[in-house]
This record gives structure tokens, sequence and C-alpha cells, in this order.
């Protein structure tokens, strides 16, 4: 079966970085994406980041872009989300997800398989 496994929340003060990692096993098919959601508090899951697993290809919230990075080791077994300049409202539950096939990127219904959740908190 399908596990995802996060890893490397935690705190941080406003404008520092954090690097989450996303181990995926229990798949023999390396076509899919991974993706990064959060869940801050009275708002909506929002897709943060994805990637293709065999492309590399990246998609990223607007918010997002030119301060986190998405990638994956080269045994496609780890995904990261590299995250700078973080803000005190991106404090949240981080989770990977995987996908197979999606009309929009960021929809988290496209997404079957999930982990727990990482915990980011960004204090100011």
């Amino acid at each position: 079966q399908v596990q995802l496994v996060e890893s490397g929340g935690g705190s941080v003060q406003a404008g520092g970085s954090l690097t989450l990692s996303c181990v995926v096993s229990g798949t023999s098919n390396d076509y899919y994406f991974l993706g990064w959601f959060r869940q801050v508090p009275g708002k909506e899951r929002e897709g943060v980041a994805n990637i293709h697993m065999i492309t590399r290809s990246t998609n990223y919230a607007d918010s997002v872009k030119g301060r986190f990075t998405i990638s994956r080791d080269n045994a496609r077994s780890t995904v990261y989300l590299q995250m700078n300049s973080l803000k005190p409202e991106e404090t949240g539950t981080y989770y990977c997800a995987r996908a197979t096939n999606y009309d929009r990127w960021y929809d988290p219904q496209s997404y079957s398989y999930w982990g727990q959740g990482a915990q980011v908190t960004v204090s100011s």
C-alpha cells in the first residue's frame, strides 16, 4: 500500500526557512504527481506546489512563487519543499499527497493518498 510520511516541520521566526520532506513507499508506479498542500486556520486547504516524479515538471501557487521550491531525490523516493521567507499567515499543517492525474493540480480531490501532515509555525 502507498504510504506518505512527512517530516521537517517546526517553528521558525518570520522570514526564516524550513525544509519539509515526504518519503513515499509502497508504490510500483513512478508515473505520478506529488503535491504539497497546507491547511491554514480559517481557510480551505490549498495547493502549495506539486512535481511530476518522472519529468520533474512543477507547479506553484502564486503566493509562494520565488520563495518555495519543490524537488525530488534521484531515487524518486523523497520529495522536498524548501520554504524561504516564511510569513506568520503561513502557519498551519502541511500535507504531501499523491495523484495520478488531475484537471487542476491544486485540487485536493485529485489526490488519493495523503500523509498525516507536518505542523509549521511561523512566529512574528
